[in-house]
């Protein structure tokens, strides 16, 4: 069952949730809003492997923006922490985002129980888009869980900014 605006706000009020910074500005009738932070980061290798540990630079998002070309993942974060020992959050773009063809989170939108960060957005324009940190680009929701629960204690675990791929990792922890 997805938590309503009002009920996110309490819901953090009672420290059943985080959400840091928090502005009521951003509350939705299911949702709440996430800023873009001042950095985005990008790979800079030819061909991205999932069993190594890819070369990326972090690049801070100018005054007049930052354009996104096509063809690329880019990695930005929320200015926000957020996340919940009792909520799933799941991270979406917010409709005007994707009406300008901005994707975020292409694939990954669900944030386990118990990770508690800044999250990352991976982000893909379908044409040239220009961003600027402190946009609004992404909402969250959170969901109630029904079953036991067992907390995230994985590798993105308190991230703050953009963070690459830990995959390769998964293949080093595989074959000790």
């Amino acid at each position: 069952m997805i938590l309503t605006g009002p009920e996110i706000a309490r819901e953090r009020k009672e420290g059943r949730l985080v959400l840091e910074p928090f502005d009521k500005e951003h509350i939705q009738p299911n949702s709440y809003n996430l800023t873009l932070g001042p950095t985005v980061a990008l790979y800079t290798g030819e061909a991205l492997d999932t069993h190594k540990a890819n070369p990326y630079t972090t690049v801070t998002i100018p005054e007049n923006g930052y354009v996104l070309q096509p063809d690329r993942i880019y990695l930005g974060s929320s200015v926000e922490i957020l996340g919940s020992k009792h909520h799933v959050p799941i991270i979406r773009s917010r409709s005007g985002a994707a009406r300008l063809g901005l994707f975020l989170h292409v694939t990954a939108d669900l944030i386990d129980i118990g990770s508690i960060g800044q999250s990352t957005f991976q982000m893909h324009a379908v044409q040239p888009v220009r961003v600027h940190a402190g946009d609004r680009l992404a909402q969250v929701t959170f969901w109630r869980v029904q079953g036991e629960i067992t907390l995230y204690n994985g590798k993105y675990q308190g991230s703050r900014g953009p963070q690459p791929s830990q995959i390769h990792r998964d293949v080093a922890e595989a074959t000790r």
